[in-house]
């Protein structure tokens, strides 16, 4: 197995740190809005990881988050005259609806709003520490003590303190500093030894790594390219002074969404809401186009991409029923066998960086398989049930769900009455169960 490392910027043999577990976060939404088939990209992007660990039979604790406080919640909350919990319970739900119908394996989510006690607890250490301080009851950490910071991102300090804007807060020590807790009685805030306030959105998760894993390292850590730069940099500056550690031994970071060539955006208006294009297209095509690409790549929504994957996940559900037909109707038995040749080709492709453009290839190809052995004369119904099993694992593995013709006794009955018409060319009463049979997509 092997994955790419953003923190080493290599392709790297997976070796966890326990033998057969793998410790698994992904940064989650903050919610203020409905989501985004941007935001739906991580969610099939790790949920395909965590299928994928999990086939291989590593024990995956997979765990995610909700920013439920933030400034983009209270404002929506001031625009509507509601409490914030209002708006983020909102939204959550619309999350947990969305991965529902997507047919995510959905994490162990934690909220930030239930973390606040441990935030605090973990800035008292940085600040006993040195690497930060507290002025008129705001909190920074002070980059300029973390030796490596930009080392996930390549960015180097004196970079950015060339390029960063002028600070309209003069009183951090250096404009880069981040903040750790915000001094506010606007909106949720809760008490803390340095104000009323809410803490700083960098110092989440790496307190719900702790908290949930019970350490301060884990295996993968994961989210949109996007987070990368400041958010993760500053997780691992946090986790380099409390723990010694890089937070994470492998960073993952999925490719970014747009429609054609604009970037989509929530600000710009440019987005389709990914709860519309589930209802429009179905959660299998979601996933599917979601997938076609390399999960760091770019992603470029077009109406030629859907178009075209609709297409693919049409004729692979219509070979795959086409077997079962074939199969059931000539009285043989659908059994659970698999052709492990072809699954461990399609294996082999995701081992490499969860490469699905290449399992892809591989379904294509077993498809071709099984479409060769449904026309030939004798036909080897046992191996037909293997190859259209191993290819419905890889589905699944997907995350895409296979839903089987239904066939009835009256179409078995309406077959063999086809077959004898056939034998005794009596072409007339065979056309009429040829044509019943093919109005349900039997033959």
């Amino acid at each position: 197995m092997r994955i790419y490392n953003s923190l080493s910027n290599k392709i790297e043999d997976f070796k966890p740190i326990k033998d057969g577990e793998v410790s698994m976060y992904v940064c989650g939404p903050t919610v203020y809005d409905d989501p985004h088939i941007g935001n739906a990209r991580p969610l099939i992007v790790f949920d395909l990881v965590y299928r994928f660990l999990s086939a291989l039979s590593y024990k995956v604790t997979y765990v995610s988050n909700y920013t439920d406080i933030d400034d983009k919640i209270i404002n929506k909350a001031k625009e509507l005259n509601v409490e914030a919990s209002v708006v983020s319970e909102k939204y959550i739900k619309r999350y947990e609806e969305l991965s529902q119908a997507l047919n995510i394996k959905t994490p162990k989510t934690i909220k930030v709003t239930d973390t606040i006690n441990e935030i605090i607890k973990y800035i008292e250490n940085l600040i006993n520490k040195g690497f930060a301080y507290e002025i008129d009851g705001d909190v920074y950490f002070r980059v300029d003590k973390v030796d490596d910071y930009g080392k996930l991102s390549g960015q180097k300090i004196d970079d950015l303190l060339v390029g960063a804007r002028i600070d309209e807060n003069l009183k951090k020590e250096n404009p880069l500093d981040f903040t750790l807790w915000k001094a506010t009685t606007v909106g949720t805030n809760y008490a803390s030894p340095w104000s009323m306030g809410r803490p700083g959105w960098h110092t989440e998760c790496v307190v719900m790594i702790k908290d949930s894993f019970k350490t301060g390292l884990i295996d993968i850590h994961g989210g949109g390219l996007d987070l990368k730069f400041p958010h993760h940099e500053n997780e691992i500056a946090q986790a380099s002074v409390c723990s010694s550690t890089s937070l994470a031994n492998y960073w993952m970071h999925n490719g970014l969404v747009s429609l054609g060539d604009k970037k989509m955006s929530k600000s710009e208006g440019e987005m389709i809401l990914a709860k519309d294009m589930v209802e429009d297209l179905g959660a299998d095509l979601v996933r599917w186009i979601i997938l076609s690409s390399h999960y760091r790549a770019p992603l470029k929504l077009t109406e030629e991409l859907i178009a075209q994957s609709k297409v693919e996940l049409e004729r692979i559900n219509q070979s795959l029923n086409q077997a079962l037909a074939k199969v059931v109707l000539n009285g043989y038995r659908w059994n659970e066998k698999v052709s492990h040749k072809n699954l461990a080709l399609f294996y082999e492709a995701l081992m490499d960086d969860f490469n699905t453009a290449n399992g892809y290839t591989v379904i294509f190809d077993t498809v071709k398989i099984l479409n060769q052995l449904l026309r030939v004369k004798d036909v080897d119904y046992q191996e037909v049930v293997m190859v259209a099993n191993s290819i419905i694992m890889m589905l699944d593995i997907l995350g895409i769900i296979f839903k089987p013709i239904s066939i009835t006794m009256d179409d078995i009955h309406s077959y063999k009455l086809w077959q004898a018409a056939l034998a005794k060319k009596d072409f007339e009463v065979a056309d009429k169960f040829r044509n019943k049979l093919s109005e349900k997509g039997l033959i």
